[in-house]
């Protein structure tokens, strides 16, 4: 079987899903089994909301419009708010925030200058796609942590809405310059390797590579199919 990661900039295609109740409970069994331990899970998530800040500040700062700059504003702050649950949590285990970010932070950080964006409409679409894919996916690896900590983590990471403004931004920009879409669906095409490889440096890979594939797999056929329909609300090919 084809690992989805040993293609530098994968072909995103609408796959055949599975009813969601049962595709959840696959997600539910197949994740936890790859999850890492809570500081490592914390640790890496948090220096990944670190990233999407100034990612979002970044596209705030190159916005035209005061109206898209206020709408980045709070979705940064919503952002924010859950990176501070995030050092909460760390907290709570009586560890040092910087001690467990820090091994995370090469990473996410190549991760966000691969991602970033030239125009400021890039710039949102990227905060767009990777935060939408990634918290997705964490939502799931939350499945493999105790279970207290998983109901923190989930609702630390689900709390506010960062989809809707960055899609209201991303229409309208869209609706006054119908070219625009065409190079933010391409854009959005190449952002999706990068955010698997992102999300795949996270699972704790066990000594099968077979197994971990089969596991894997399903999982990011799920998560794609999510990521097509977000671009599908925006009229966007994925």
């Amino acid at each position: 079987m084809a690992s989805w990661f040993r293609r530098r900039r994968p072909r995103v295609e609408a796959p055949t899903l599975t009813p969601r109740d049962t595709a959840a409970a696959a997600l539910r069994v197949d994740l936890a089994d790859l999850a890492p331990a809570p500081a490592v899970f914390l640790g890496h998530c948090a220096a990944l909301h670190l990233t999407f800040i100034e990612q979002l500040t970044t596209a705030m700062a190159n916005a035209p419009r005061v109206a898209d700059k206020d709408a980045l504003a709070r979705v940064a702050g919503v952002v924010l708010t859950r990176y501070l649950a995030l050092v909460a949590e760390i907290e709570r285990l009586q560890l040092d925030k910087s001690d467990i970010m820090a091994p995370h932070l090469e990473g996410v950080e190549e991760f966000e200058r691969r991602t970033q964006g030239n125009s400021w409409q890039e710039q949102v679409a990227s905060a767009h796609v990777t935060i939408g894919f990634l918290t997705d996916f964490w939502m799931r690896l939350a499945a493999g942590l105790p279970a207290d900590l998983r109901d923190r983590a989930l609702a630390a990471l689900g709390n506010g809405d960062l989809e809707g403004p960055m899609h209201r931004i991303l229409e309208r920009g869209i609706a006054a310059t119908p070219p625009l879409a065409s190079r933010l669906a391409l854009w959005c095409r190449r952002l999706v390797g990068d955010t698997m490889l992102q999300a795949r440096s996270a699972l704790v890979l066990k000594d099968d590579p077979s197994r971990d594939e089969a596991k894997i797999e399903p999982v990011f056929t799920e998560l794609i199919a999510e990521h097509t329909r977000r671009m599908d609300r925006l009229g966007l090919t994925a």
